[in-house]
């Protein structure tokens, strides 16, 4: 598969804007998303770029010189005490959860948002026919996700995703709760399909 293009990166940061920072990106790779976040006048400063390919991190240094570029899991954030202060606004996926186990997906989607604030959203590009993250994960999880839009301009032509909360939490109970979840035992799915 080709890297994203122009046209996805665009389709996955269109509703977010300055205001929307701090920002999470998860898998930013080469930094396609990244450099059309900063397009939408996201500050460098306000990205936390988290990038599990060692290969991968000194590019993004150098690259994005002011954003903070974390190696590590991504379905160890709801383990980790990245962020203190002010919750995040967005987090951009450009990770591929169809090819990941329902306990790991279960784990990077809750610990995105132990970080997120009241309205803010978690973006996903997929391939496949349908949202990449299982109906019963969201449920469990207490989410809902809405296609926002699709981009044949992409080879693969590629569909986004936005996640976001049914209704506002408490963000101190919320961390306590999406760790338990990303310890739980892996959700069973029968409608998943990989692709």
């Amino acid at each position: 598969m080709a890297p994203s293009g122009d046209s996805l990166a665009r389709l996955m940061t269109q509703e977010i804007a300055p205001l929307d920072g701090p920002v999470i990106e998860l898998g930013p790779g080469t930094g396609v998303f990244t450099r059309a976040l900063l397009a939408r006048g996201v500050a460098q400063s306000d990205l936390t770029l988290i990038e599990y390919g060692p290969e991968f991190v000194p590019g993004l240094q150098r690259r994005f010189p002011e954003a903070r570029v974390l190696q590590m899991d991504a379905a160890k954030l709801a383990h980790e005490d990245i962020f203190e202060g002010e919750p995040v606004g967005a987090v951009i996926s450009g990770l591929p959860l169809l090819s990941m186990s329902p306990r790991k997906i279960t784990a990077i989607i809750g610990g995105a948002f132990t970080y997120m604030r009241p309205g803010g959203s978690f973006y996903q590009f997929t391939y496949g026919p349908r949202c990449p993250v299982p109906r019963p994960i969201l449920d469990r999880l207490g989410l809902k996700a809405v296609h926002i839009g699709h981009t044949v301009r992409n080879l693969p032509p590629a569909a986004v995703y936005r996640i976001s909360r049914r209704k506002p939490l408490d963000l101190t109970r919320e961390r306590s709760r999406y760790r338990a979840e990303a310890e739980a035992g892996p959700v069973h799915n029968p409608d998943e399909a990989g692709g």
